[in-house]
């Protein structure tokens, strides 16, 4: 004979709900996209020094991106459930 408990499992549920998956999503490609304006400005010569390094978008805008990204993922988080 089985016991009613095993034939009654409770259902699985989720963390968070959809919304906060498809949000924290949105947080990590944002994350994403600071790291992509970051990359490059490298000099294929040694010996030239590249002044693209110091440029607006590596300084101030790839690091503000990756910092918008990291509050939309904590916002996901902490968002409540209904």
């Amino acid at each position: 004979m089985k016991n009613n408990t095993e034939e009654q499992q409770p259902k699985q549920q989720f963390l968070f709900d959809g919304i906060n998956y498809k949000i924290l999503l949105i947080g990590i490609a944002v994350i994403a996209l600071g790291f992509i304006l970051m990359s490059g400005g490298g000099s294929d010569n040694p010996n030239v020094f590249n002044e693209d390094v110091f440029s607006f978008r590596r300084i101030r805008l790839a690091p503000t991106t990756v910092l918008i990204g990291f509050g939309i993922t904590i916002y996901s988080i902490f968002k409540k459930s209904k």
